[in-house]
């Protein structure tokens, strides 16, 4: 299946989880991506796997190590994408961060860095890539979480950033309908992912807190980042013509 065939596409957080999943199901559906993140070594190992399922008829991948949420390093990651092939066609935001922690104690810097990369990181990516996307008429793919729209214990700032990029992203699609862009979201939880294996909670919960816990838990067990990788596949192409300003939740029933 090539639905990508050509199209030139930018992943944010590609170096593990879910971007480099996508990063990787993108080139293998003919894609032209351009994989972004921080981290160097985890780009390597992407590249490595995308060059192994890229086809035939233009599957392609280069790595660009970039911060999101600094404003020239976002800027130069659209530029970098334009430049290698001379267009843009989507972008998926999947590059973000989190911890956790009670909200009485929980420390500003701390506060400041995760709204900085998950939801500013998210506006400047968009910000740059949206003269690209209006000239090929192409999409966007933020993601969200299912913190966004249901109550997750010790996550305060996660849940604030990643509900505030639902509704950036709301507002991007109905902004830019009518050229036409399309704006969507995941919402992923439940996944094996460089964040969720990070994931922490209070040493010092008690056991009527821990019962909080199942809040966040799939009752048909953990999914991949292939999961979600590929409804963001789906979203980037024409199958998903007719879809924005939506936010699709890959949970495993967990807020059924």
């Amino acid at each position: 299946m090539e639905r990508l065939s050509d199209r030139v596409m930018i992943v944010t957080g590609a170096a593990s989880g879910i971007g480099q999943a996508t990063a990787i199901r993108l080139v293998s559906e003919g894609a032209k991506v351009l994989a972004s993140d921080i981290n160097a070594e985890g780009l390597a190992e992407t590249l490595e796997t995308a060059n192994k399922v890229a086809s035939e008829d233009g599957g392609e991948c280069i790595t660009h190590v970039a911060d999101i949420s600094d404003e020239a390093d976002a800027a130069n990651t659209v530029e970098t994408a334009v430049e290698a092939w001379g267009r843009l066609d989507g972008i998926a935001n999947i590059a973000g961060m989190l911890r956790s922690g009670r909200t009485h104690e929980f420390d500003l810097d701390t506060w400041n860095k995760i709204l900085t990369v998950n939801l500013t990181g998210t506006f400047l990516m968009c910000r740059e890539a949206l003269p690209h996307l209006m000239e090929s008429k192409g999409a966007i793919v933020n993601a969200a979480s299912t913190s966004s729209s249901f109550g997750h214990p010790w996550m305060g700032a996660y849940a604030a950033s990643k509900g505030a990029v639902w509704s950036f992203t709301q507002t991007l699609a109905v902004e830019y309908c009518k050229v036409p862009v399309r704006a969507n979201c995941v919402a992923p939880g439940s996944v094996h992912s460089g964040i969720t294996s990070n994931v922490t909670f209070p040493d010092d919960i008690t056991k009527e807190e821990g019962k909080l816990i199942r809040r966040i838990m799939s009752p048909t067990g953990f999914g991949d980042p292939g999961d979600v990788a590929s409804v963001v596949a789906m979203l980037l192409s024409d199958d998903g013509k007719h879809i924005t300003g939506e936010c699709i939740r890959i949970d495993g029933g967990t807020h059924a």
